[in-house]
């Protein structure tokens, strides 16, 4: 009945504005509409321009973001230095073909595994030079971590094996830069582990 979503990533796509948003029936947004007019809780001026600019260009970004992401794991797939990768476009993906019934486009964010330890992993993320460093997505800007030490470092190591994050694994969120520019950067740090 009703979509609650963050605004702040793909929507605003400029990792700039705090916001979200809801969208559902008519009659189920009024009631959210009127607990906010008792509440408060609403986006300021700035944020509100923020979010309309990022939204007149959401399908260009979104385009950008599918087409590096699946040619960073179409060449992810083919180094050596990565055992796995993890993402719904490619043939090796276990939801594959559900992807392909479901998708128009499979996702700026690809996550793959390395061939080493957790330190190597680190090395890798510490040896790019173009996205930043973060647990985020959507934005214009390419974005890597490594989810053991960002999102997980709190979990023992035997919770984050049970729940499928390995300490070579690194999440990688592509921004609208130059493919060619962002593989030649993930490689030359692939290559130095």
């Amino acid at each position: 009945d009703l979509v609650i979503s963050s605004g702040t990533k793909y929507m605003a796509g400029h990792n700039d504005v705090l916001c979200g948003y809801i969208a559902g029936k008519k009659e189920v947004v009024d009631q959210v509409k009127h607990m906010q007019n008792i509440l408060g809780g609403v986006m300021d001026p700035h944020a509100a321009y923020l979010l309309l600019r990022g939204m007149k260009t959401l399908e260009l970004r979104i385009l950008r973001q599918n087409e590096n992401g699946m040619k960073l794991a179409q060449k992810l797939e083919e180094h050596p230095r990565v055992t796995r990768v993890h993402y719904p476009g490619l043939p090796s993906h276990p939801d594959h073909e559900n992807a392909k019934k479901q998708m128009r486009g499979y996702g700026g964010v690809v996550s793959f595994e390395v061939d080493g330890d957790l330190w190597q992993t680190a090395k890798v993320i510490d040896s790019v030079k173009l996205p930043y460093i973060a647990p985020s997505l959507g934005g214009v800007e390419s974005l890597i971590e490594q989810p053991t030490v960002v999102s997980y470092w709190d979990q023992a190591p035997e919770v984050r094996a049970k729940i499928g994050i390995k300490d070579s694994l690194i999440r990688y969120a592509c921004g609208i830069e130059n493919f060619e520019d962002l593989w030649e950067d993930l490689s030359q740090a692939l290559d130095s582990v």
